[in-house]
């Protein structure tokens, strides 16, 4: 799993968070995806690393903007395993 952060400039309510989730989900495989517009970020939970200049073209038929793409392999946080 990767857990891929988004920073976006432009989204202003819940209503952009909304369109924003609703673009990812749409267009790339993702197991989970939250909006934050007082963060300015998206952070997405998906099988496989996401393709960042297809990430950068669907939000910006959006109206909204990347600034900057992190992605990490996704570390669980909870329950400690034995």
């Amino acid at each position: 799993m990767t857990e891929t952060t988004l920073h976006i400039d432009g989204m202003m309510c819940s209503m952009c968070e909304s369109h924003v989730c609703d673009t990812i989900r749409s267009q790339f495989l993702v197991k989970k995806v939250s909006a934050s517009h007082s963060k300015g970020t998206a952070v997405i939970l998906s099988p496989e690393p996401l393709d960042e200049e297809a990430l950068r073209k669907a939000i910006a038929a959006t109206g909204y903007e990347i600034k900057s793409i992190e992605s990490k392999p996704y570390e669980k946080h909870g329950l400690f395993h034995r």
